[in-house]
């Protein structure tokens, strides 16, 4: 970039943890690819916050899922989408750039384009249209200007519905770095090298602790009365560390709670197998290879309304992409101590299923961009490019 280039200015948008998180990454190297002649604001957490990030209000109320939690804080969480799409309005940034959770970022960049459509408006990470109620996809076409698509299907799908897309991989590749210290962290722990562990991941939402831990806490006494040796580790995040806290008490295994990411991706690092909630957290265990079951209930409502709307096969991202339950799913009514604690032992004890599940992990995370440039970057210069573009053009 030119010394002469004018200072970019990108308004950043994301809901929950593992938006703040990509949101990071793509901060980072669009600094990068600038040579620093950029600035944010916006809403975040901790990891945007680190890049330069001050958060117009913090991510914790719209870090919600089901209808019922929605409903609860909807007041709150409509001045906060009131609050985001006023101060894009007032800053006019170069971009509006709305990463995952929409039924918050899209609502503030509906609210922004109604108001001022000269405002260009990018989606990092689209909502899975794909999956369900497939006419939102032409419905985002009336507010979005470019979708930096995270899977390689979904271009060909958005475009189909009249949306501009490009394919820029998945940032969670970009951690396999990150994925280092799990024998130092089994010492400073005092954990065997040779004892089986257990990683547990119940969510980064209250709602799913409170779902998910009942049930984990159930599978794993019955895991442990099998394999005698086992210890658990729950990598876990703020907003929920209290509560995991409160409801891990009495654990039937040796637990050790770790609080930070470097502990997380060092136990993703040394751990035999995890038991995991649906979400991005399936994809870094596949990229540490860890042989996994995901797990996954909602209210009650929520389930009645996915069971009519979701036609998807699968949930896990490794299973879309290979278009095979490669990874064990227990969702809704199959969520359940008796099923799961059977796939565990399984994992443990059955080397040609622990190593099938491996090689299907890695042939997944090859599809998303592994030993490719980092996906994070592509997307920052596809950003730059539409943001340059439409300066042209103006």
């Amino acid at each position: 970039m030119s010394d002469d280039s004018p200072t970019l200015r990108f308004m950043l948008v994301c809901g929950e943890p593992s938006g703040d998180q990509l949101g990071a990454q793509l901060m980072s190297a669009l600094k990068e690819l600038t040579e620093d002649k950029v600035t944010f604001t916006g809403v975040g957490g901790p990891a945007m916050a680190t890049h330069g990030l001050k958060t117009l209000f913090p991510v914790d109320v719209t870090s919600l899922m089901g209808i019922g939690a929605i409903a609860t804080h909807l007041p709150d969480i409509l001045r906060r989408i009131r609050i985001a799409a006023d101060f894009a309005l007032a800053t006019q940034p170069d971009a509006l750039v709305c990463i995952d959770s929409p039924e918050f970022t899209h609502r503030i960049a509906q609210r922004v384009r109604q108001r001022d459509p000269a405002i260009p408006i990018v989606n990092y990470v689209a909502p899975q249209v794909w999956a369900s109620r497939q006419y939102r996809a032409r419905k985002m076409g009336q507010y979005v200007d470019l979708v930096l698509a995270l899977l390689p299907f979904e271009t060909k799908f958005f475009e189909t519905h009249g949306l501009h897309a490009r394919f820029v991989g998945h940032p969670v590749v970009e951690r396999a770095a990150r994925i280092a210290g799990g024998e130092a962290l089994r010492k400073r722990l005092g954990i065997a090298p040779s004892a089986p562990l257990l990683a547990l991941l119940p969510g980064s939402r209250k709602g799913e602790v409170h779902r998910l831990l009942p049930v984990f806490r159930e599978t794993v006494a019955a895991v442990r009365a099998e394999i005698t040796d086992l210890v658990c580790v729950l990598p876990t995040v703020p907003l929920v560390t209290k509560l995991v806290h409160e409801m891990t008490l009495q654990w039937p295994a040796p637990l050790h709670i770790l609080e930070n990411e470097a502990d997380k991706f060092a136990a993703f690092g040394t751990a035999d197998v995890a038991l995991v909630a649906s979400g991005t957290v399936t994809s870094e265990l596949a990229l540490a290879g860890v042989p996994m079951a995901v797990a996954y209930r909602v209210g009650w409502l929520t389930s009645v309304i996915a069971r009519r709307i979701v036609r998807v096969p699968h949930v896990t991202l490794v299973n879309l992409l290979l278009e095979r339950e490669a990874v064990p799913e227990f969702l809704l009514e199959r969520c359940r101590a008796d099923l799961l604690a059977p796939c565990l032992v399984r994992l443990f004890r059955d080397e040609d299923y622990r190593s099938k599940q491996k090689h299907d992990l890695r042939e997944a995370m090859h599809m998303l961009g592994v030993n490719d440039e980092a996906p994070s970057k592509r997307a920052a210069r596809a950003l730059l490019e539409f943001v340059r573009e439409r300066r042209v053009a103006g």
